[in-house]
């Protein structure tokens, strides 16, 4: 019992420091504009199964090292193994500072966590990472702990942009996390990550730094089931190393309370900025039903002073229209006289154009069925024109054909995890291309139809085809496509394109198809045509 009991004290410890740290941190954000700042670094551009590249990193304004990387392209990803020198302790950079990151950064912008360097007493560091980014740059910064998904802006060093990787480089602009978000006052961070056993395992030392920081960010308000998860997996960790516990087991342990804090932290930054913005829309509302209430009372007030102004009006414009009155009558008889003989010489010169305008109608009807025949022409032309832009544009992408279906784009098994339906990054990233291309042309139509080989089941072939079609279907309505516009099934193994004798054959049939069509590319085959075929035979 007297492990729980010291697990369970210390962790009270951090919590009562964690909350300080809160509301420290509450009352300094209002000073602070914002969260976050921008860097820019260049993307280098690697290919796939071509050799190994060697990179250069060096360091920044904020630590002297330095360090190379070896990039080697493998058949679907890279494998990055780096090594630095010169690397100090991060809490050089303050107590929040545990530990260096390695991150991969696209030309989007997007920040990848690679993983964390192993740091030794000589200054050295180590880590060995895979990617499925093609093109991208490297950067090492130093974060609180291994888990963050997004990077600090205490960027330590840089990749060397190498010119003998690519034909050209890319300049990429990325978002980081301020200096200050994950502190407080040094006091309380050492008090709550260091307490008074300074052996402990680094990876401890980042779980309760990561428990720490999800209280400053208001875990306990705005994701308290999550925080309240990690804490528990603290003091289980703090239990295991207490009990002298196996190194690996205490490790394994802090990770788990590490990642799900960095979960909860994630979740509460966003359930805040959602709630401070319903806040601010409140108070809008608010001050707006105000300004319409005196807006209504104001006009209320404007229009009953313009009521009595148009009542006074009204009675001087009466005694004008009496007055104007015995005057028209005079004049009436004199207009009616001139208004018949008008009419007369009007009937006259309307039957006169009326017989020319007939004529004119004529000739315009034989030039409107010549300008008709000319669009219609026009407009075959512009669709089998769009028809090859899209198939070129989409054969850029994935291999895609013409056929009388519509345009036909394969997705191969190797873009999804064996045996699953889930959507490799390689595959979430080309499909981004395909739906940008989509969403330009809103009138088309995109069918999803998933097919696998004859390995297995008819019933787990069935399920894993649709699957899959369901997963490519769901990712195209995130990137925007409408719904509506979009069909999914799965076909099993009932069409296959090549034998299931051999390897090769059951791979190009474990496949996704997406078969583009719509009026806007008209009906025209460019792929030979085929004869109808039953459905346990091979379709080109």
């Amino acid at each position: 019992m007297k492990p729980i009991c010291f697990a369970a004290m210390l962790f009270a410890a951090l919590l009562s420091q964690a909350q300080t740290q809160t509301a420290t941190s509450a009352g300094s954000q209002a000073a602070t504009p914002s969260t976050t700042v921008f860097r820019t670094i260049k993307a280098t551009h690697y290919r796939l199964q071509g050799g190994s590249t060697k990179v250069d990193f060096q360091g920044s304004d904020l630590l002297h090292a330095s360090g190379e990387a070896r990039v080697e392209g493998k058949k679907t990803n890279f494998e990055i193994d780096a090594k630095f020198q010169g690397v100090e302790d991060a809490t050089k950079f303050g107590l929040e500072y545990l530990t260096y990151v390695l991150w991969a950064v696209s030309p989007q912008g997007r920040p990848v966590n690679l993983g964390e360097l192993a740091l030794d007493k000589n200054g050295s560091a180590h880590v060995k990472a895979f990617t499925d980014l093609q093109t991208f740059g490297m950067i090492v910064t130093a974060e609180p702990y291994f888990a963050v998904t997004q990077p600090g802006n205490m960027v330590v060093m840089e990749s060397i942009s190498d010119s003998g990787a690519a034909a050209e480089n890319i300049d990429a602009k990325y978002e980081l996390v301020a200096r200050g978000t994950y502190s407080s006052t040094n006091s309380h961070i050492e008090g709550a990550i260091f307490g008074i056993d300074r052996n402990t395992p680094l990876e401890l030392f980042e779980a309760r730094n990561a428990v720490r920081i999800a209280h400053v960010a208001e875990a306990d308000k705005y994701a308290a089931a999550i925080l309240s998860k990690a804490g528990q997996q603290l003091m289980h960790a703090e239990e295991v190393y207490r009990q002298k516990t196996k190194k690996e087991v205490v490790e394994a342990a802090a990770k788990e309370a590490t990642e799900t804090a960095e979960e909860a932290r994630v979740m509460a930054v966003k359930q805040k900025a959602e709630a401070e913005a319903q806040a601010a829309a409140d108070a809008r509302e608010a001050k707006a039903r105000a300004d319409a209430e005196a807006e209504a009372k104001r006009r209320a007030d404007a229009e009953a002073a313009r009521q009595q102004a148009e009542q006074a009006r009204a009675q001087a414009e009466q005694a004008q229209a009496e007055a104007e009155k015995a005057k028209q009558e005079a004049l009436a008889a004199a207009q009616e006289a001139a208004r018949q003989k008008e009419e007369a010489e009007k009937a006259k010169a309307e039957a006169l154009a009326e017989q020319q305008a007939l004529a004119a109608e004529a000739d315009k009807a034989k030039a409107a069925a010549a300008q008709s025949e000319s669009l219609r022409q026009q407009a075959e032309q512009e669709k089998a024109e769009l028809r090859a832009r899209l198939l070129q544009q989409l054969n850029s992408i994935l291999a895609t054909r013409d056929s009388a279906r519509g345009l036909i784009a394969n997705m191969s098994d190797v873009l999804f995890k064996s045996g699953s339906y889930e959507l490799l990054p390689g595959a979430r990233e080309r499909l981004a291309k395909v739906s940008g291309i989509v969403l330009a042309y809103p009138s088309l139509h995109l069918a999803v139809e998933g097919h696998t080989d004859s390995i297995g089941s008819d019933e787990y072939n069935q399920n894993l085809s649709e699957q899959r079609a369901e997963a490519v279907r769901d990712y195209f309505v995130l990137q925007g496509i409408s719904a509506n516009s979009i069909e999914a099934r799965g076909l099993g193994k009932t069409e296959p394109i090549a034998s299931n004798d051999t390897p090769e054959g059951r791979q190009q049939n474990r496949r996704v198809e997406l078969i583009l069509s719509g009026d806007a590319i008209g009906n025209a085959i460019i792929d030979e045509a085929q004869p109808a075929q039953s459905a346990s035979a091979p379709r080109p």
